[in-house]
């Protein structure tokens, strides 16, 4: 089992309110640093690849910022070309959307016109309603009075224009100088942090520095050019279509969708907006929306997933909070960077314990096995659940393999906390009947087509589930579990002592020899009379048994020693799986068997070796 997280306690929530608080006072600081530590990581495979063509670090260092800053003025300088046309037609644009917010006014207020005039139709007047109304006094009109400020002098507009390009410019530049020493001090750096992080995490620190060297720079890095090809698309889409501004429409679409979910659906209602005002009809409108949309459920659904995978490997929901997060922290540049920052810190969380409850709050996937899921969903009874992931897993592999993976280790979670008395007995009801259902459904009793789910109440089912599930396969089957007319040494028997684990998995294990085609019965030991009888010994090949727990050493030994007398002829196998390896050593349990195995697969893989098993 995975080690448990860090526990939340005072000192920590302490903690994590003093960071939260300084990372809100020094956003200032923060923010230039943290947008210079993405950029880093988004040029960083260009700086590799440059560097694979036998560039050097700085030459390759300084290439790529040139060429991203090149790349970057260039558009920059159209950009600002396109928007200052936009804002000198504005006012032509909001005549425009105010003509068509009329008519859509209109059309939304015309049903309930309706049914208003409906209503008060048989309504009469009240008396001298109208006449009052004619003989109110009419208002003067108030008299327009305008108000001219001076004209400012030129040094005064020079200085406004200043202390307005300031602010972004100035931002900018130290994002830039920032960005130029994290690149080039980027093994000076790495030295740092695994020289801070102590000689005992060494191996730590440098996989997590891997990870975002390599990993999350892949992942930044190809989000940018799928990004930056979303936005070229929309360009040439708006562009064919005859819409003015287009490649100002393609980059804001292309800057908006880093912001996660939210930004697709800002800039399609920009262009829509725009779009609008300048179409007469809705026609144009129309089609740019389903334009738009296409474009856009294109690169989510097939493009992006080829590129750079699935998803962020964060939550869709953690990724609405961490745009919610940031952007309230540190406002439209945290909007902006909210998810590469929340995938960082669950890249940390992998590595470094402290963070390690962020991981499993943030990723896209809880770290919990197939096994630990149904231990927790047997607990609460999801047998609709349990039953739909584990038909789907058969369907993928075989039941022994549910069994080895799923099953078995699910049953050893149950049995470690039942022995410290952390189930009750509600609980250990809802494990047992899920057992039960499971083998059923997925291994019935016979050849015949999966039945459905039964929920009759068997009182053997509450005391032992593999005596509940032999006892249905002998009601079908007969005494015999099938026909004693079979060649010899063609009977795989799986015996066990006559205890509730014992009898589960040798009933488990019957059910998954039976669906490979092998004629397996299940029996509790000792023999019963009846199969003292040399012509019916002769009938079994191979004798599976579970191996001992310590309490029952003894007893499984005098066992095997009856098994040896009885079935002299009869290979004897004990199935050993790993959740045993904490019981009876493994040289014990050899000496009184002829093999010993480790999982149902081997042991199917043992007497039907031509089966297609998954093992």
């Amino acid at each position: 089992m995975p080690a448990s997280p860090t526990r939340l306690k005072v000192p920590s929530i302490v903690s994590a309110s003093c960071i939260l608080g300084l990372l809100y006072a020094g956003r200032a600081i923060l923010q230039p640093i943290a947008l210079a530590l993405i950029l880093s990581l988004i040029i960083a495979p260009l700086i590799r690849t440059l560097g694979r063509h036998g560039m050097r670090r700085l030459p390759a260092t300084l290439a790529a910022l040139l060429l991203a800053g090149a790349c970057a003025a260039g558009i920059g300088a159209i950009l600002t070309v396109q928007l200052i046309s936009v804002t000198a037609e504005l006012p032509q644009y909001q005549a425009a959307l105010r003509q068509k917010a009329g008519q859509l006014s209109a059309q939304a207020e015309r049903p309930f016109a309706w049914m208003e005039a409906n209503l008060h139709a048989a309504e009469p007047l009240a008396p001298g309603g109208a006449s009052d109304q004619s003989l109110a006094a009419t208002p003067r009109q108030p008299v327009a009075v305008e108000i001219r400020p001076a004209r400012p002098s030129a040094g005064e507009t020079l200085a406004r224009l200043f202390s307005l390009v300031w602010g972004p410019i100035g931002g900018t530049g130290l994002v830039l100088v920032l960005l130029l020493f994290i690149l080039l001090e980027h093994e000076s750096l790495q030295d740092r942090l695994i020289r801070l992080a102590g000689q005992t995490e060494t191996s730590r620190t440098v996989r997590t520095l891997a990870d975002a060297a390599q990993g999350v720079s892949r992942f930044f890095f190809s989000q940018f050019v799928v990004n930056a090809a979303f936005g070229i698309a929309i360009g040439m889409a708006l562009w064919g279509l005859g819409i003015p501004h287009a490649v100002l429409w393609g980059a804001l679409g292309g800057l908006l969708r880093f912001v996660p979910y939210l930004g697709a659906l800002g800039s399609g209602a920009c262009i829509t907006v725009f779009v609008a005002a300048i179409d007469p009809g809705w026609s144009l409108t129309m089609s740019c929306v389903a334009l738009f949309a296409l474009i856009e459920l294109t690169v989510a659904n097939f493009i992006e997933p080829k590129v750079y995978g699935h998803s962020t490997g964060i939550s869709p929901l953690a990724v609405v909070v961490s745009a919610l997060f940031w952007g309230t922290l540190w406002g439209p540049v945290g909007l902006l960077i909210s998810t590469p920052l929340t995938v960082c810190l669950v890249v940390a969380g992998r590595h470094v314990r402290a963070l390690e409850p962020l991981s499993i709050l943030l990723g896209e996937a809880p770290n919990v096995t197939a096994a630990q899921r149904f231990f927790q969903r047997a607990l609460s009874g999801e047998i609709t659940a349990i039953l739909r992931d584990s038909s789907a897993y058969v369907r993928r592999a075989s039941f022994a393999r549910y069994c080895d993976h799923v099953l078995l280790p699910g049953l050893a979670l149950a049995v470690a906390e039942l022995r410290v008395g952390k189930i009750d007995e509600p609980q250990q009801e809802h494990i047992r009947r899920t057992v039960a259902d499971v083998a059923e459904t997925l291994a019935p009793s016979t050849a015949e087509s999966l039945p459905k789910r039964r929920r009759r109440h068997v009182s053997l089912l509450d005391a032992n589930v593999g005596a509940h599930l032999r006892q249905l396969r002998e009601a079908r089957l007969g005494r015999w579990q099938g026909s004693l007319e079979v060649p010899q040494h063609s009977i795989v028997l799986c015996a066990g002592l006559a205890r509730e684990r014992d009898d589960l998995v040798s009933e488990l294990l019957v059910r998954a020899l039976r669906e490979a085609g092998v004629d397996a019965r299940s029996i509790s030991l000792p023999l019963p009379y009846e199969e003292h009888e040399p012509e019916k010994a002769n009938l079994v090949a191979t004798v599976f048994v579970p191996s001992p727990l310590n309490d029952a050493l003894e007893s499984w030994s005098q066992a095997m020693g009856e098994l040896r007398r009885l079935l002299p002829n009869a290979m004897l196998v004990a199935i050993r799986a790993p959740q045993d390896e904490s019981e009876v050593q493994y040289q014990e349990v050899q000496r009184h068997v002829d093999m010993v195995l480790r999982s149902f697969g081997e042991g199917l893989a043992f007497v039907a070796p031509q089966s297609p098993s998954e093992i």
